[in-house]
């Protein structure tokens, strides 16, 4: 680590550096649970650079990369909630993804990444919020509980043949 971490908008030319980082921070932080061909299927529709090429397109999702003079170290991903949930509507917003990897993490980035997401959720005012943690990441659920979100549900979340049970938190808008 060189200490220029800088978070920066993604833009259309950035789906290969996501997919890279994507691909990497969900390998070093879940690739032991799955076995190696249902973790490289995954990948590579979850994580290629056309998959992040069309988030990139969407005007309804935006993403942030984290870098280190220049090489990602992390990102996020928020947009329209897509939750397995009766109760999500149409205006709902999720933080899809935020990921580091852990030659930064707990250096308060994670934190930055998650307030310029949610500041750009909220950006027309504010509205009920989704985020999808995975049962044993106890860290990310304390963090979320920490910011208003609170457990409101369970889903399995499919990698392959595995189905990883996965936690609902949602945070109603302030009053």
């Amino acid at each position: 680590m060189t200490g220029a971490l800088a978070i920066r908008r993604a833009g259309p030319g950035d789906a290969a550096a996501l997919a890279e980082i994507g691909a990497r921070t969900f390998d070093l932080t879940f690739g032991h649970l799955y076995p190696p061909e249902d973790l490289a299927t995954f990948l590579a529709e979850s994580h290629s650079e056309a998959a992040y090429a069309k988030l990139l397109g969407d005007p309804r999702y935006a993403l942030w990369l984290l870098a280190d003079a220049g090489r990602p170290v992390g990102y996020a991903v928020a947009g329209p909630c897509g939750l397995p949930h009766p109760d999500v509507r149409p205006r709902d917003g999720e933080l899809k993804r935020l990921y580091l990897l852990p030659e930064v993490q707990n250096g308060g980035w994670g934190g930055r990444l998650f307030d310029e997401a949610l500041a750009w959720l909220e950006r027309d005012g504010p509205r009920r919020l989704w985020i999808s943690v995975w049962s044993e990441n106890f860290g990310a659920q304390r963090f979320y509980a920490r910011h208003g979100f609170g457990k409101v549900a369970e889903y399995e979340f499919p990698v392959g043949r595995v189905r990883d049970i996965e936690f609902m938190y949602r945070r109603e808008p302030a009053a």
